[in-house]
């Protein structure tokens, strides 16, 4: 073999792999700025107002625990180039494809009452009244999608997600004095109060949502097995990014509100926007505060009425790619519209409260086996023999699942019961 004339400098090669991620960068970006969704936020708050710093270290624990699920997404979408229910479908049947599906329609129409209700919170707060903030934002979300492709929505949904990075600035300026180290000591994990909000952050960080709308757009992106490095550090970036987001809106409410243990109970998005006020005056305070949750709230719908169109399409076997055109896939581009507008008119008649969109969490906690069990399952049966989950990997995987499920249900059920 003649070798090259010219061999490529490293800093050339280091250009193309780079050039190469972000190529790839996307899917996993989009789902976890979704993942800071307005209930996210809204528990985030919560936790900081009600307990202090108390609930930081399960923030913390969450990072590898998502990074985990989601990647698993990454290697089915890419190996099987099929989408979560489809596989479901194939492997287990219809009846346990309808029954995942089911609970991917149930945890989608709790967050998209939750993201619409932050929109109208962020309308009322700049004086907006509902129905016009809400209009205007199901007309935007409509045209975003309608008129796109898979690039140009993801391109669109994380330039919206670039908002919530508003939350770590507020959270510098709030100064936080208290160290992990001294939470630790304070975690009251005997209050049921507590325990029902330790199960709102593990379903507002591990949503069912999530796994079926990243394996689906890593399939409608056509991601080969040559992207599964850069995939997996995209999904890895986004599970940091979103996870320091979360904690943000934590330790501001906790230096501002949660502090000396006044354990406040947060009734509007307007009481949130409150604990930032003082800290970067009355108009940038509604400004920053309401870009932060615009954006979270927006890419949120986006990603969870597509995670629903996918899902359905699968199990149905209609058309179900951004690819394709209204005419080309009315169904797809019918459940996207209707998942909008239906969460859109629920909201405009119904009051904005901050307990439901906590409950919307905990709802999601008590999801967490069906959904994570069918995808270690698939992970282990379903990929190639060299991808596939198998010995201390799978055990540890599985592991992890089974007690991040455990945890959720005992935290969801010992608060309620």
């Amino acid at each position: 073999m003649i070798p090259e004339k010219n061999p490529p400098s490293r800093a050339r090669i280091l250009l193309r792999r780079f050039l190469g991620f972000l190529a790839v960068l996307g899917p996993g970006q989009m789902v976890m700025m979704a993942d800071t969704d307005v209930g996210s936020v809204i528990t985030a708050a919560q936790s900081g107002a009600r307990w202090g710093y108390a609930l930081l270290p399960l923030q913390l624990l969450l990072v590898p625990i998502l990074f985990v699920v989601q990647e698993l997404t990454v290697r089915l979408g890419i190996f099987t180039g099929k989408g979560h229910g489809e596989l479901i479908r194939e492997r287990y049947g219809a009846f346990w494809g309808w029954v995942s599906v089911g609970g991917l329609t149930i945890a989608i129409a709790g967050a998209m009452v939750s993201e619409f209700s932050g929109v109208a919170g962020v309308g009322e707060l700049l004086g907006i009244s509902r129905a016009t903030s809400l209009t205007l934002a199901v007309g935007f979300l409509l045209v975003v999608v309608w008129a796109g492709s898979y690039r140009r929505v993801e391109r669109i949904a994380m330039a919206l997600g670039a908002f919530e990075l508003a939350f770590l600035w507020v959270a510098v300026k709030a100064h936080p004095t208290t160290s992990l180290a001294a939470a630790l000591p304070d975690t009251p994990w005997h209050s049921a109060g507590f325990r029902y909000l330790a199960a709102a952050n593990i379903g507002a960080v591990i949503m069912p949502w999530m796994i079926f709308f990243q394996q689906s757009a890593v399939v409608d992106k056509r991601l080969q097995s040559q992207h599964l490095r850069a995939a997996r550090w995209d999904t890895a970036l986004g599970s940091v990014v979103t996870q320091i987001i979360m904690i943000a809106v934590l330790v501001t409410t906790a230096a501002t509100l949660g502090a000396d243990h006044r354990r406040v109970s947060l009734t509007s998005v307007g009481e949130i926007a409150q604990a930032l006020i003082p800290y970067l005056g009355q108009e940038t305070g509604r400004l920053v505060f309401g870009l932060g949750i615009l954006g979270a709230g927006f890419v949120a719908i986006i990603v969870t009425s597509l995670a629903a169109a996918w899902g359905i399409g699968e199990m149905t076997g209609y058309k179900h790619s951004l690819e394709n055109r209204i005419r080309e896939a009315p169904w797809f581009y019918g459940v996207y519209t209707m998942a909008v507008v239906g969460a859109a008119v629920l909201v405009a008649r119904v009051p904005n409260l901050i307990a439901l969109n906590i409950a919307i969490e905990v709802m999601n906690a008590l999801l967490l086996p069906l959904v994570l069990g069918f995808l270690v399952l698939l992970a282990a049966r379903m990929l190639p023999e060299e991808h596939r989950l198998r010995g201390a990997r799978l055990w540890m995987v599985a592991a992890t699942c089974a007690i991040t499920s455990g945890v959720g249900l005992w935290c969801a059920l010992s608060s309620i019961l």
